[in-house]
């Protein structure tokens, strides 16, 4: 399973806006630019967002966005359903719908995409945005003797 550039875009946003969350509003641009995302591209992951109370607009000219919640109760599972939908390796296995499938209860595949399934619900709904930046708070530190932003690699997931 492969998440879409939604998924992967929208959680590098999310997580931009809870790094950078003291600085009160943050223009998308802002964004963009340090993620190298397209700015119209983030403007509709946002309006995602905002409708499932994940980020809050600010109007004006210091204007921006924030975090909808603290980041220690946003999950990434929450960030990748509100972009992905549902997250499964298999339609006959999706939450969200019951899918007619006469042979499910004698079918091995079915077992395994539902431990697939189970699998990644269970790390996605483990670890919060929070969680993302103590563990960048982290590997800063580890390179404190040296020039941070030249250490940083730009991830391209």
């Amino acid at each position: 399973m492969k998440l879409s550039t939604r998924g992967r875009y929208g959680l590098r946003a999310m997580f931009d806006l809870a790094l950078n969350q003291s600085q009160g509003p943050i223009p998308l641009n802002e964004i963009a630019n340090r993620q190298n995302i397209s700015e119209a591209y983030l403007e509709q992951l946002f309006a995602s967002m905002r409708k499932a109370g994940l980020v809050k607009s600010v109007r004006g000219a210091h204007g921006g966005y924030l975090l909808g919640k603290s980041p220690d109760k946003i999950y990434i599972g929450q960030i990748l359903r509100t972009l992905e939908g549902n997250i499964a390796p298999a339609d006959c296995v999706r939450d969200d719908e019951e899918i007619e499938c006469t042979g499910a209860d004698a079918c091995v595949t079915r077992i395994v995409w539902e431990k697939i399934r189970d699998s990644i619900n269970q790390v996605i709904d483990s670890i919060t945005l929070e969680d993302m930046v103590r563990e960048q708070q982290l590997i800063d530190s580890k390179y404190s003797n040296k020039d941070i932003e030249s250490t940083k690699v730009q991830c391209n997931s």
